[in-house]
């Protein structure tokens, strides 16, 4: 018995037309909030140890609400994806946030009670919120959409 190997696919992929510029909207604020929040999630763990379950639930309807209000967005979070610069705000992000600790640790302290910690989590969220707002507009002028 022989095998025999076809080069006919099953299913044909059809082309993708190009972006139209009406096609790709900014994302929502709420986008914005979300990621910010999940920016401040560690000291908001640290002020309430319950709440990485809230935090948790927060990050899966931010998922489902991704997947299916984004529908029409998922181009402009590929695009933005895509490109290096997302990837450095990540590693920025993170980076910020071992340094403040590595630095408060030299001058001999850490980040300790409530004030800190929401200090803590005020700057987290700021910073998250204003590199992706930075890095959605940079990726607008990249795409040539004028917003």
């Amino acid at each position: 018995m022989a095998l025999s190997l076809t080069t006919a696919l099953p299913f044909k992929r059809t082309p993708r037309e190009p972006l139209r510029q009406e096609e790709i909207q900014p994302l929502s604020p709420w986008f914005f909030a979300f990621e910010g929040l999940m920016g401040a999630a560690y000291d908001v763990a640290k002020l309430h140890p319950d709440a990485w379950m809230v935090l948790s639930g927060l990050g899966l309807v931010n998922m489902v609400v991704g997947f299916t209000v984004l529908g029409k967005r998922r181009k402009l979070v590929r695009a933005m994806l895509k490109n290096g610069r997302s990837r450095k705000i990540l590693f920025g992000l993170i980076a910020l946030r071992v340094g403040v600790h590595g630095l408060l640790a030299l001058l001999g302290t850490q980040v300790e009670g409530t004030a800190g910690h929401l200090a803590m989590a005020a700057v987290m969220t700021a910073t998250t919120v204003g590199l992706l707002w930075y890095d959605q507009r940079v990726t607008f002028r990249a795409l040539g959409l004028a917003r």
